[in-house]
This record gives structure tokens, C-alpha cells and sequence, in this order.
């Protein structure tokens, strides 16, 4: 009893001390003019304000206090961005201070400490890492050789469909998108289906789903200085044991990249297709490159396209289908635009997308209410003045892409799915908006140096898959679907969206 008195009294002390300590930090800093904020409580900062869907927490905040506000996320500083105008003057305007990502436990259990491409500093490495992505790995070149392995993925995922149908069953939509987007990237970075080894298949889909599930929530290990080297959410243990699986599967894969480089049946050798491996296992054997890549490196950066290439594509897919469930007359009229483009006698192609208007509306629309990234985090890496107020250095940056696609003041019933918002005279301004970060109001692949390389190669998978989806079947559900959403870094649906789906055309005898 006399110990459990002790401690409290050492509690009491400790926790008095933090707060004359900040209030006094606070009085020696009245110079320094910071957004407006909620009342902060001790420790935990604004911590307790947030749920489960940060992104829906931070726009209820940012409609009470201002498009720009402060917050203490147990103690760390951070800004929240709510309005295209604020987020231009972060993105843009003062885009070379707000270039790096904070560093995260979960990053950081994962990447085994590496600087793995999507958390890098900005620095060399990642400036070396964007340039590859764009001229090597992701180019449309690129994507123009591996456009044999969408097309047959999807043909493969359509007949699936259709064996289903057939037999008049229910399937869950998203788990089988899930298998489609992960087949394409795996075959894509090492040449090998996901349906090649089922257990990998499992591993891979675990591993996306739980890292992007861990990372798009609060750790408090990342957030209270007490709880720095304490896994109190059990995350880094979860994440530790699937890293060590996908290294040992990795390991493996990457020797029998390298047995056959040796004998010439890979690497372009034997009439071969070099796969995003093999280009980086060049590089690395490359005495000239600017950057020597390690075996790390190289195994970092494929899951880094593993978690970021396979979920939310799949996702977005799954959201924009459910609209049209929920919305009949516009899933009808994409259908009508689809035929009218390829006919009833062959399956839909990428080469059509761009004779698609509406369908790509449909997208763009989705992408707006559903963004696949709701928030884009960066760290001030110098300080610096924004919209009159006072950035410090180590100030995290929210962008909440989530309330970007909800404002009132640039769209129109924001919150109604309207996609002629993207075609019609009256959304003039809306028609010319694209998906790549030039316009602020609607930013789901990010922005500027830092925005997703992989946009072109996501677009060319959802467009043309959810294209064939329209035109080969119908999708019946009991009652209208549950639009709500569910925790997690790429904004996946709360419910599973379970349908039947019926053929409408067998078009896959002319694959």
C-alpha cells in the first residue's frame, strides 16, 4: 500500500511538473502566432478528439475552428488543412518545406529501419527512387509491356464472375478485386501469381491488409514521448512477425531471380520480360548507378508496391460499384456510353477508356467521395509562415483529402454522387479537374515531388476493370447498400459488398 502511495505521489509530481512546464513554454512563446485549436489536455494533447476514422474526426474539428487548424497529437504539433486554398499554399507555395513524411513505429518495423521509398526523407535516395519509378519502372512504357498481364488478370477475374453467376451465388466483391489488383502486381514485381502459392497469396493479402489497417491509425507509441519504445497496441509485434514472413518468401524469390539471371532465362535473357525486380537486381549490380541499391533496398521497395499497389485500387472499385448499385439510372447510362464504344461483340479495352467520358466521371466522382488516400501527411523540415501563421520546424502536416471532396464552397450537394459534376457546362470548372494533383479541390494521389507515381497504372486498373464489370454483368443486392466506412489508411468500406452478379454479355471467348 505504502508503494502504491509512493508512485501516485511520483505520478502527481510528474504530471504538475508537465503542466506548469508547458504553460510556461506557452507564455514564452506568445510571439509565435499559431492557427486556432481546441482546448488541449495534458499528455494526450487533442488525442482523445480522434476515432477510429481520423479523417472524419478532424473535419468536424476543422468546421468548428477554421480550414486550418492546430493540434497536439499527444506531443507532437500538428496542422490539419481543410480548404483547396490552404492546402495550395502547403503543397505548393511552400511545397520544398513540407516534403518530408514523418517517420512512423509501424514504417519502421516493417522497412527494418531502411528508408523505404514511400517514407524516405527527401533526400538523394528518394530523389534517386522517384527519378526510376518514372523513367524505369512505372513509365508508360513500362506499363505498356505489362499491359498483357492487366488484360489476362482481368479476363481471369471476369471468368471467375461468371462461373459464379452461373451457379447463382453471392461473392464478396472486394476479396476478389483484392486477388485481381495483387495478382497484377505480383506478376508485375516478380513474375509470379499470387494464385501460383496460395499460402504466399494469403501472406501477401495479410500483409496489406493489416499494414494499411495499422498505419492508417493513431499509435500511440508514435505520439506519447512515454510510449516511445513501448508496443502498448500490440502493433509493431503484428507487424514484426508478417515482415519476417514476406522477407523469407522475398529472400527465397530474389535467389531464384538471380539462379537464372546466371543462366540468361531472366533479365531480358531467353526472350524473357524483365519484371521490377529484375530492373532493380540491374541497378544494384550497377557500378556506375548514382545509388548502389542493397538487397534491402530491393526487398523494401517491393513491398512498398505491394502494399501501396494492391488494396486501393481494389478499393476504389469496390466503392464506385456500390454507387452505381445504389445508383441504377447512372450505372445504366455508363452502360449504354460502354456499348456504344465497343459493341456487344467484344470485351471492353484500356485503348477504349479514353472514348469513355462518362466512365472516367464515374472515377473521378468516386475518387472524390471515396479517396483512396483520405489523408496525406508531411513534416515541415524547416520553419516557415503560412496564411499569417507560424509553422515551426517538425510540424506534422494533415491534408484532409476526405474534406477537400466535401467542401460546399467547391462543389455543388457535395455530398450527392453526381458525376455529370465532371461533364456538364454548369461544372465547367469541375469537367477540367484531373486526378493528378494540379488541382487542390480534389487530390486522391497526393501532389507536387511527393505525389503517388503510380497514378497512371492505378487509373488504367480501375477504369478498365470496372468497365468490364458494367458491361458483363448485372450486380443484384438486397436492399440499398451501407455506405459507411471502415478504419484504415486507404479508406476500405465497413461492409463487405456481397452481390450476385448475373451475365449480361459472355464476352471472354474472344479474349
Amino acid at each position: 500500500m505504502a508503494d502504491f502511495q509512493s508512485y501516485m505521489i511520483v505520478f502527481l509530481v510528474w504530471l504538475i511538473s508537465t503542466i506548469l512546464v508547458r504553460a510556461i513554454l506557452t507564455r514564452t512563446k506568445t510571439k509565435i502566432r499559431l492557427p486556432p485549436s481546441p482546448l488541449a489536455l495534458p499528455i494526450v494533447g487533442h488525442l482523445h478528439l480522434l476515432g477510429t476514422l481520423p479523417h472524419q474526426d478532424l473535419h468536424k474539428l476543422s468546421n468548428h475552428y477554421g480550414p486550418l487548424i492546430h493540434l497536439y497529437l499527444g506531443s507532437k504539433p500538428c496542422v490539419v488543412a481543410s480548404s483547396p486554398e490552404i492546402v495550395k499554399e502547403f503543397l505548393k507555395t511552400h511545397e520544398t518545406s513540407f516534403s518530408n513524411r514523418p517517420q512512423r513505429t509501424a514504417v519502421e518495423y516493417i522497412s527494418h529501419g531502411s528508408e523505404d521509398f514511400i517514407f524516405a526523407p527527401y533526400g538523394p535516395y528518394w530523389k534517386f527512387m522517384k527519378k526510376l519509378c518514372m523513367s524505369e519502372l512505372l513509365g508508360g512504357p513500362r506499363l505498356e509491356q505489362f499491359l498483357p498481364i492487366r488484360r489476362e488478370e482481368i479476363n481471369n477475374f471476369l471468368e471467375f464472375m461468371q462461373k459464379i453467376a452461373v451457379k447463382n451465388e453471392a461473392v464478396e466483391v472486394g476479396e476478389e478485386l483484392l486477388k485481381l489488383t495483387n495478382n497484377i502486381t505480383s506478376r508485375m514485381s516478380i513474375s509470379k501469381s499470387c494464385c501460383d502459392n496460395e499460402n504466399e497469396a494469403n501472406l501477401v493479402r495479410k500483409l496489406v491488409k493489416e499494414t494499411a489497417e495499422i498505419t492508417g491509425k493513431f499509435n500511440l507509441s508514435d505520439y506519447i514521448e512515454l510510449c516511445k519504445n513501448i508496443d502498448l497496441q500490440g502493433f509493431g509485434r503484428k507487424l514484426k512477425e508478417i515482415r519476417d514472413d514476406f522477407d523469407t518468401m522475398m529472400e527465397r524469390i530474389v535467389k531464384e531471380h538471380e539462379e537464372a539471371r546466371k543462366e540468361g532465362k531472366r533479365g531480358g535473357g531467353n526472350g524473357s520480360v524483365k519484371d521490377l525486380l529484375d530492373i532493380l537486381l540491374d541497378i544494384s549490380e550497377d557500378e556506375s548507378s548514382e545509388i548502389r541499391l542493397t538487397r534491402q533496398d530491393i526487398m523494401t521497395f517491393i513491398l512498398d508496391i505491394f502494399v501501396a499497389g494492391t488494396d486501393t485500387s481494389a478499393i476504389v472499385i469496390e466503392w464506385a460499384l456500390a454507387e452505381l448499385i445504389n445508383h441504377p439510372n447512372i450505372m445504366n447510362k455508363a452502360r449504354q456510353e460502354i456499348d456504344s464504344v465497343s459493341g456487344k461483340a467484344r470485351l471492353v479495352e484500356e485503348s477504349d477508356i479514353a472514348n469513355l467520358p462518362y466512365l472516367k466521371a464515374i472515377v473521378k466522382e468516386t475518387l472524390r467521395l471515396h479517396p483512396a488516400g483520405p489523408l496525406i501527411v508531411r513534416e515541415s523540415s524547416e520553419k516557415c509562415t503560412v496564411c499569417g501563421y507560424d509553422i515551426p520546424e517538425k510540424t506534422q502536416l494533415i491534408v484532409n483529402v476526405w474534406a477537400l471532396g466535401r467542401d460546399p464552397n467547391h462543389w455543388d450537394n457535395p455530398l450527392e454522387f453526381k458525376p455529370e459534376r465532371f461533364l456538364s457546362e454548369e461544372g465547367s470548372g469541375n469537367r477540367q479537374l484531373d486526378l493528378r494533383g494540379q488541382h487542390f479541390q480534389l487530390l486522391p494521389f497526393g501532389s507536387g515531388r511527393r505525389g503517388c507515381p503510380a497514378t497512371s497504372l492505378a487509373l488504367q486498373i480501375v477504369q478498365t476493370t470496372l468497365a468490364a464489370m458494367i458491361q458483363c454483368f448485372e450486380w443484384k443486392v438486397s436492399g440499398a447498400i451501407d455506405m459507411k466506412e471502415g478504419p484504415g489508411i486507404s479508406l476500405p468500406r465497413l461492409h463487405p459488398l456481397i452481390c450476385v452478379p448475373v451475365a449480361r454479355l459472355n464476352l471472354l471467348s474472344s479474349k
